[in-house]
């Protein structure tokens, strides 16, 4: 076990699957000397004398290591799925050609549910929707391959071009270098999060006019499907936040967040997370002095995004805070505790609000981890709900919290389905943009004849961005 650091933690337990093999599992279940247990990183005198704790821990690990082994048929799986449907959607749209996993028509399954890549023109930098409906559509591409972004930000987006005083197109080479910048530097590690970089009064572009910004990054990334080490822990004196979404920002073993990371002579240099896209954003926000920065992503991108900002905040790093313009989070699981409600509201939300969560309808996964679970994690930051009608209203907590499987409550869902279905139909027939493609037509058919079938889609997330009116910016 390595050397802990005690101004860190006192009083920790991570498990480790990778390590697990019948002797530590037995082990857990015959001797209460866990801090011995290969599998368990804690305190070498770390005693559990009760049956009942350690099975738990042992059940516990033993999950882990079962999900740890299916990682690889599951991601295989995952790819094979997705090769096939960019296949199909090939056919269905002329291209007769196999899939290219790196080519800018490639796109991933969450691109295929929602296929739009252009900005909402009819959104002026004065509305105060301007800032979300950017984020939503830059935590919805953050999703896909570097060429496709590429193609995206630089064709439709048309970043790196602005209207003269003559309102001729010309080149803007600072937007271009701040995207590149950060789509070759951050590691592949954070998924569905985005950063933009924007700069001060963006104005119109190309001959539309649509107020696009002058400057803008986005970055794709992607949290690791595979399960990360469970921590199990009695409620420390400080903050706490899921470590699926810290390990993958790149927390330290034992160390937490130091503000910078030591790199071992003669081992390959780690590239992490968090400081790479750090020292990145502020050397952008140096070169660009009127720029401005927007953190966002979808689901557990959001919540590395509400982390990020967090951390920045932890190593007081005001030069970057003080030019954050917001957090918007789409679809964004429960982070941390009250402790880190609490460290987060008085860093980000004082003296305005800059953490904006939004949610949508019966969206499963921001009502995870459950209220009842024993790590009591709370939602943070200003909570926008839109409903299936794209009504906004302001709640800390989502309404239908509790779930239950009585007969009503599968006829609801499926009335609420064929809402959802009928509605996809009228709004596109009534505008070309809202027009929903063949796959999520058909979850949309599926989730009628499935009820309950939840769906964790940033298709209606965009809608409620364009559709949705007046966005508050406080309580």
């Amino acid at each position: 076990m390595s050397k802990l650091d005690y101004c860190f933690s006192n009083d920790y337990m991570v498990l480790r699957p990778d390590r697990a093999g019948p002797v530590e599992l037995l082990h857990l279940l015959f001797s209460p000397k866990v801090g011995r247990n290969r599998a368990v990183d804690c305190f070498t005198s770390t005693e559990v004398r009760s049956f009942a704790c350690r099975l738990a821990i042992f059940l516990n690990l033993l999950l882990q290591v079962l999900l740890l082994s299916l990682s690889g048929p599951l991601a295989a799986l995952r790819a094979a799925v997705e090769l096939v449907l960019n296949l199909v959607d090939n056919v269905l749209h002329g291209r007769m050609e196999c899939p290219d996993r790196s080519s800018p028509t490639y796109r991933s399954v969450m691109g295929l549910i929602d296929r739009r890549v252009d900005l909402d023109r009819s959104i002026k930098p004065t509305d105060s929707r301007f800032d979300s409906a950017h984020c939503v559509m830059a935590s919805k591409l953050a999703y896909e391959n570097e060429k496709f972004i590429r193609d995206v930000v630089t064709s439709h987006w048309q970043l790196g071009r602005r209207a003269d005083r003559n309102g001729r197109t010309v080149e803007h080479a600072d937007g271009v270098r701040a995207f590149l910048q950060l789509l070759e530097r951050v590691p592949e590690r954070v998924h569905g999060a985005g950063l933009r970089v924007l700069r001060q009064g963006g104005g119109g572009s190309g001959a539309g006019g649509g107020g696009v910004p002058r400057d803008e990054a986005v970055r794709r990334g992607g949290v690791v499907r595979r399960p990360g080490p469970v921590v199990v822990q009695d409620p420390p004196p400080r903050p706490r936040a899921r470590r699926l979404h810290t390990h993958a920002l790149g927390a330290q073993r034992n160390i937490g967040w130091p503000k910078w990371v030591e790199h071992i002579k003669g081992k390959p240099q780690k590239v992490y997370a968090y400081y790479t896209i750090r020292d990145t954003v502020k050397e952008l926000l140096e070169a660009n002095t009127k720029a401005r920065l927007l953190v966002t992503g979808h689901g557990s991108g959001g919540a590395l995004a509400v982390l990020f900002a967090a951390i920045l905040a932890y190593h007081k790093e005001k030069a970057v805070l003080d030019r954050l313009a917001g957090v918007y989070t789409f679809g964004q699981p429960r982070v941390g505790d009250a402790m880190f409600a609490m460290f987060l509201e008085r860093n980000l939300d004082r003296p305005r609000k800059r953490h904006f969560r939004i949610t949508y309808g019966d969206d499963a996964l921001p009502r995870l981890p459950n209220e009842s679970s024993a790590a009591h994690f709370l939602h943070l930051g200003l909570g926008l709900h839109f409903d299936k009608s794209y009504k906004l209203k302001v709640l800390r907590e989502i309404p239908g919290e509790e779930a239950s499987s009585s007969v009503l409550d599968a006829v609801t869902s499926r009335v609420s389905s064929a809402w959802e279905l009928g509605r996809g139909v009228y709004l596109g027939y009534q505008r070309a943009y809202f027009r929903e493609g063949w796959l999520l037509m058909m979850m949309r058919v599926l989730a009628v004849a499935l009820p309950g079938l939840p769906f964790h889609r940033v298709q209606d997330y965009v809608n409620a961005m364009v559709l949705g009116g007046y966005i508050p910016k406080d309580n």
